[in-house]
C-alpha cells in the first residue's frame, strides 16, 4: 500500500472519499503503470482506462482545461471540439508523447480495422511532464511496448509515487510523481464519485503549503517555477460538455491551495471525462438523449474537484520515495520531512 497524506493526519476539505480514495472509485475506471529504472533512466508510462469496452466505439464525454499552456500534450484540441474521449489516456515524459500516441493509435486500429479507411481516424490523448532533472530524457527510453504494458496492467488497484510516468518527477522541490484521491457525492439518493489522478511535477521549492498551514522546506536552491502537472478527472455523474469543462477548471483551485501560482514555464492541464455519458460511434439515430446534471447541484462537484486535486498532489508527494537520479541529483520525500517534523 502506498503511503498517503492521511497516514500523517493530513486531510483536505470536508467531503467523504470513495472506498479506495482513488480515481478508480469511479466504476469501470482502471489505472496501469510501466516503470523504467536503470542508471540515468528514471521514467515510465501511466495509463488511465475509462471503461473495459471498445473506447473508439463507445466514446465517453470529455473536456480539457488548460490552466497554463506550457506543454506538449496530444489530442486536447479535438477533445474540446467534439467533447469526447475515444482512447485511454497515457501519461509520460515530454519526449515520449509521439511514441505513446502511436501506441494508442495501433491499439485502436487493432480493435477497429476500419479506422482511417471506412470510418474516421482516431484521436489519441497523451499528457506529459518534463522529468529531465532526474531522468536522461534525451535517451528517449520509452517505447510503444512500454506504453502497451501500462495499458494491459490497468487495474482498479493502483500504486502511487515513483511509478509509471511519475518515476522521475519533482514537485515543490520534493520528489513528485503519481497521486490520486476521490470524493463521494450523493445525488437523487444515489452514490456517485469524482476521482482525480495527478502527474505532479510543478511548484517552486518552499512554496508548498499544507492544509494546517505548515510550509515544508526541501532545502534546495530552486528559485523558479518551471514544472508541470497533468490532472485527469473522472466521474460517473452525467452532465453536459460545458458542465464537465467547468468542473475540470476547478482542479486549479486545488493547486492554488497548495501554494502554486502556475508560473511561466509550467504546463498545467486538466483532462476530464464522465463515464455517465457514452456516445455510440455507429449511432444510427438522428437525435440522441443526454442526461445532464441539474446546474443547481454543480457546486458539490466544484468542491470535490478542488479537494481531490489538492489531496492527490499531497498523496503523490507522500507516496514518492527519496531519489538520486541523473547526475546524482537528489529529491527528498515529503513523507521523510513529515516523519522528522513529528519527532
Amino acid at each position: 500500500m502506498s503511503v498517503t497524506a492521511r497516514d500523517f493526519g493530513i486531510v483536505c476539505g470536508t467531503m467523504p472519499t470513495g472506498p479506495r480514495n482513488a480515481i478508480t472509485d469511479v466504476p469501470g475506471v482502471r489505472v496501469g503503470h510501466h516503470t523504467l529504472r536503470a542508471g540515468d533512466i528514471n521514467t515510465g508510462v501511466t495509463a488511465i482506462v475509462p471503461h473495459g469496452g471498445n473506447m473508439y466505439r463507445r466514446k465517453v464525454l470529455a473536456a480539457a482545461d488548460v490552466i497554463n499552456g506550457f506543454g506538449k500534450s496530444a489530442g486536447l484540441v479535438q477533445v474540446d471540439e467534439l467533447g469526447t474521449l475515444e482512447t485511454p489516456i497515457l501519461l509520460s515524459n515530454t519526449f515520449a508523447v509521439g511514441t505513446c500516441a502511436n501506441a494508442l493509435i495501433r491499439e485502436a486500429i487493432a480493435q477497429n480495422p476500419d479506422i482511417g479507411r471506412q470510418t474516421a481516424t482516431v484521436n489519441p490523448v497523451v499528457g506529459e511532464c518534463n522529468d529531465g532533472p532526474l531522468n536522461d530524457i534525451q535517451a528517449m527510453a520509452v517505447t510503444e511496448d512500454h506504453a502497451r504494458l501500462a495499458l494491459v496492467s490497468a487495474s482498479d488497484e493502483m500504486a502511487q509515487g515513483n511509478v509509471g510516468a511519475g518515476t522521475g518527477m519533482s514537485c515543490f522541490g520534493f520528489k513528485g510523481g503519481i497521486g490520486t484521491s476521490s470524493r463521494r457525492i450523493v445525488l437523487d439518493a444515489s452514490d456517485f464519485h469524482l476521482g482525480v489522478l495527478v502527474l505532479s511535477n510543478f511548484g517552486r521549492a518552499g512554496d508548498l503549503v499544507l492544509p494546517d498551514g505548515r510550509r515544508p522546506s526541501p532545502k534546495t536552491t530552486q528559485d523558479v517555477e518551471k514544472g508541470s502537472v497533468i490532472i485527469v478527472l473522472a466521474t460517473d455523474i452525467p452532465m453536459e460538455h460545458r458542465q464537465l469543462q467547468r468542473v475540470s477548471r476547478r482542479c486549479g483551485a486545488g493547486l492554488a491551495r497548495l501554494g502554486a501560482f502556475w508560473g511561466h514555464g509550467s504546463g498545467d492541464i486538466t483532462v476530464g471525462f464522465s463515464t455517465g455519458v457514452v456516445f455510440d460511434h455507429d449511432e444510427p439515430a438522428d437525435f440522441v438523449q443526454i442526461r445532464a446534471l441539474n446546474e443547481g447541484r454543480i457546486d458539490e462537484l466544484f468542491r470535490a474537484a478542488a479537494e481531490a486535486t489538492q489531496e492527490a498532489v499531497l498523496n503523490s508527494l507522500c507516496a514518492a520515495e527519496a531519489m538520486v537520479g541523473r547526475g546524482r541529483q537528489k529529491r527528498r520525500s515529503l513523507a521523510d520531512w513529515l516523519r522528522q517534523s513529528e519527532r
